[in-house]
């Protein structure tokens, strides 16, 4: 059997069975594939060395799912969000940089870990509102606030990529100057796009109609995905912004096809998306859990990211009281895919080093299992005190 034959037959049955395993464990699916991945890695089901192809979807795989993440946010409904709630959000994000860059400088740590303590992913949150309840008061907050930090934590992730590979110069302001110019002009094509549907509602419906038999929407999606990707690949940018803001952009104005969401994500979690959490397994070596002081730093890391989180949703208690704030916390305590995004480009920019990148990969995986048990532990004992 030819390597690339044996990658394809393991990856087919690792993105199957891991479901099964994830509802016999009771356990999100994400976690369950980077530890299939770390152990087929392990015995060399997925190759010795790299291929290229596995690279190459894999890759794919997590500029999918921030297009997938993208499509969370409708920009309409966030403006329409609770200022008290939104100001609030503000608080607490603010609160969250400002305690996580005080740490990572007071522990002689690099701007890594300055950039990575706060970030936030919506990804395993819209798991436990599958679990919990859209509806649910601290599952809607935490969505909420959950959006807005998203949409910060790319705008970090896509400043740290360009200071990550050209240092703080003239190069990396030039990358800054041309980011503000972008999203200032994405700003101003919101506003008239949003007046041309205003008037114009048939265009919409012509460019992706409610009874579609030609699959139009998906076929607009990938077009503005691919297109978004060449455009931050020709201005020099970040590419996995440019795949969140194509999602942005089909969420926004084309929020009358409620079904499309739900084809999108099913096609990226079914398929490409399980492709790079089983890569990144593979990249994680098992024995590596034999280095001295790598579990040690991935717990380190993982108290300070739910500590920083714990502190800063203070600012919530007052209005959604004390376990609303807790729940909030730790349900945002597990940005595993941008964490390990952010790890994997540093890695590869060589700011961090192997070690570094490895414990960044074990601790993504601690804060899913602490905070998911966490989180059981409190709705369950509520529930009993009721």
């Amino acid at each position: 059997m030819t390597p690339e034959v044996q990658i394809i037959v393991t990856l087919s049955l690792l993105i199957w069975v891991a479901p099964f395993l994830a509802r016999i464990l009771h356990f999100p699916t994400t976690p369950i594939e980077i530890v299939l991945g770390a152990a087929a890695g392990a015995l060399g089901l997925l190759g010795s060395g790299h291929n290229e192809l596995f690279e190459l979807i894999a890759e794919f795989g997590f500029l999918y799912l921030m297009f997938v993440a993208g499509l969370e946010v409708n920009v309409k409904k966030l403006l329409k969000t609770d200022p008290s709630t939104l100001k609030a959000g503000l608080a607490y994000l603010g609160l969250l940089y400002a305690l996580s860059i005080l740490i990572a400088y007071q522990l002689g740590m690099s701007f890594v870990f300055m950039v990575i303590f706060p970030l936030i992913s919506v990804g395993l949150i819209a798991a436990l509102s599958k679990e919990y309840g859209k509806e649910t008061p601290w599952v809607r907050l935490s969505l909420t606030i959950g959006i807005l930090g998203e949409l910060v934590s790319i705008i970090v992730l896509t400043l740290a990529s360009a200071g990550i590979h050209y240092g703080v110069g003239f190069e990396f302001f030039s990358k800054i100057t041309i980011l503000v110019i972008f999203i200032v002009l994405l700003i101003l094509f919101y506003y008239l796009l949003h007046l041309l549907f205003w008037w114009y509602p048939e265009i919409r419906n012509l460019m992706m109609p409610y009874f579609d038999t030609k699959e139009q929407d998906i076929r607009l999606s990938m077009a503005m995905l691919f297109i978004m990707l060449a455009i931050m690949i020709y201005l020099g940018l970040e590419v996995a912004f440019g795949a969140f803001i194509a999602g942005v952009f089909i969420a926004t104005f084309f929020a009358h096809k409620e079904d499309l969401e739900t084809k999108l994500s099913s096609f990226g979690f079914g398929f490409l998306i399980p492709i790079f959490f089983i890569y990144v397994g593979s990249s994680f070596p098992l024995d590596a859990l034999k280095k001295e002081g790598l579990v040690m730093l991935a717990a380190i890391i993982t108290a300070i990211m739910i500590f920083v989180r714990l502190v800063s949703s203070l600012v919530f208690v007052r209005k959604e009281g004390l376990k609303n704030g807790v729940l909030l916390a730790f349900s945002q305590s597990m940005p595993l895919t941008l964490l390990i995004a952010v790890a994997t480009i540093a890695y590869h920019a060589k700011s961090i080093d192997r070690f570094n990148y490895e414990a960044f990969v074990l601790a993504s995986l601690l804060e899913v299992l602490v905070s998911m048990a966490a989180i059981k532990a409190i709705t369950s004992f509520a529930h009993e005190k009721r």
